[in-house]
């Protein structure tokens, strides 16, 4: 159940932060949001608010910002289409009846000759006395049909009214607050829990290790390697990866005592690369630095950002298979691991997890994020957009490829974890 309940939190903050990228950038260029929604598949629970629905969908794994203009949710009324039209003190139209006009008792009714409920905005058409006349419709109008009411979109208050920077901002603040998210999770952990000082001090030595067979110990200080000076942990690592079978002059202090050591890295086994290890443990003492925590969540998101691009490209240049990805599975049984460890270590799990998805979403394929920013690029540079039909056929052909990757990826975490 604990698990179950980490994998809610952490899952919603990662889906929530990104929508609401979306959705606060879609606010500032004027456009209209129809719904936020946490979750996919069937309604479970909606709040409206103002002119936006917020709702919470069954399946966790996704969310979405609908926004007017996007999915053809324009109302067209043809010529010769009997409709029932409420009017404000002013005149306007602010409710416009498609059917079901017989539980309006003051409704005018029309028969449509002529209409615009985008641009213009009016409704020209034959009222009961077969009169013609003109009514101007307000520009928050609703629009019943079958008992379902929807606020009208003027084409100003639609995505694709919007310049190609508006439209631009609005699709890539969504992966840009999962950094953000990122960012905040790293400075809360070092508020809460410290700040490693990085001091290249040996926390553990390893049985039959290189460094325990030339004599080092717990608590060594490392100096200098080489006769460099050595002033953190990440220089000690570095030093270390890049002399696999080398011989390395390490000066430590032990005690007041200076000592020197010559230490030969072997190749790591449990890594990809050929990186030296010397089969020592590091864990950072920990200091409370406000300040220091801001630049601590700001030098951990980019560390994992440029970590997670590196074992991307890994991927790509065929080092890791597609058996090494992991699904909301895989995802699920590593926060179940991650979970044993506490609190601190969840949270930088969320979000190192929040990075990864902020990355993946920028990808430039068709369906992510990534995809629809390149049709703006390209948009950009040709000074006019793409054809929507061609880029709908080719974001509808990304998405089945993801969905055919999504089920091969979650059947090999399914082997993976229960076979």
């Amino acid at each position: 159940m604990e698990t179950v309940l980490a994998f809610i939190i952490i899952f919603g903050a990662l889906v929530f932060f990104h929508e609401l990228g979306h959705f606060i950038f879609a606010k500032r260029a004027g456009i209209l949001v129809r719904e936020f929604a946490i979750g996919m598949g069937p309604k479970i629970l909606g709040i409206t608010r103002g002119e936006t629905v917020y709702t919470v969908r069954l399946l966790p794994i996704g969310g979405y910002v609908r926004m007017a203009g996007e999915d053809l949710d324009t109302i067209q009324l043809q010529a010769g289409h009997r409709i029932g039209v409420l009017l404000d003190k002013e005149g306007l139209a602010e409710k416009v009846i498609l059917n079901q006009k017989a539980m309006y008792p003051d409704i005018l009714l029309l028969e449509v000759e002529e209409a615009d409920l985008e641009k213009e905005l009016y409704i020209k058409g034959y009222d009961e006395d077969d009169k013609f006349v003109r009514i101007n419709v307000s520009r928050d109008a609703i629009i019943e049909e079958n008992g379902k009411e929807t606020i009208l979109a003027p084409y100003d208050r639609q995505f694709d009214s919007k310049s190609v920077g508006h439209r631009f901002l609005t699709i890539f603040a969504g992966p840009l607050f999962n950094f953000v998210l990122a960012f905040f999770i790293f400075v809360a952990l070092g508020l809460m829990q410290g700040i490693p000082t990085n001091e290249p001090v040996i926390t553990e030595v390893t049985e039959d290790s290189p460094a325990e067979s030339a004599g080092m110990e717990d608590g060594d200080l490392v100096t200098e390697i080489e006769g460099e000076p050595i002033q953190s942990w990440d220089e000690l690592v570095e030093a270390v990866q890049d002399n696999a079978g080398n011989p390395l002059a390490f000066e430590v202090e032990r005690g007041g005592e200076t000592l020197e050591f010559s230490i030969t890295p072997e190749i790591s086994e449990e890594s990809p690369e050929e990186v030296g290890v010397i089969g020592v443990l590091y864990q950072s003492p920990l200091e409370k630095d406000v300040l220091g925590s801001f630049v601590y969540g700001a030098e951990q998101t980019v560390f994992w950002f440029k970590e997670i691009l590196r074992l991307l490209g890994m991927l790509v240049t065929g080092q890791f298979t597609i058996d090494a990805l992991s699904g909301p599975v895989g995802i699920y049984k590593t926060t179940e691991e991650v979970a044993k460890y506490g609190i601190y270590t969840l949270m930088s799990w969320g979000a190192m997890l929040s990075i990864n998805l902020g990355i993946m979403n920028l990808l430039p394929l068709p369906a992510l994020d990534g995809g629809r920013l390149m049709f703006f690029i390209v948009e950009a540079i040709r000074g006019k957009p793409v054809d929507r039909q061609k880029e709908g056929m080719v974001h509808f052909v990304g998405i089945m490829l993801l969905m055919l990757l999504m089920i091969v990826v979650t059947w090999n975490d399914i082997q993976r974890f229960f076979f």
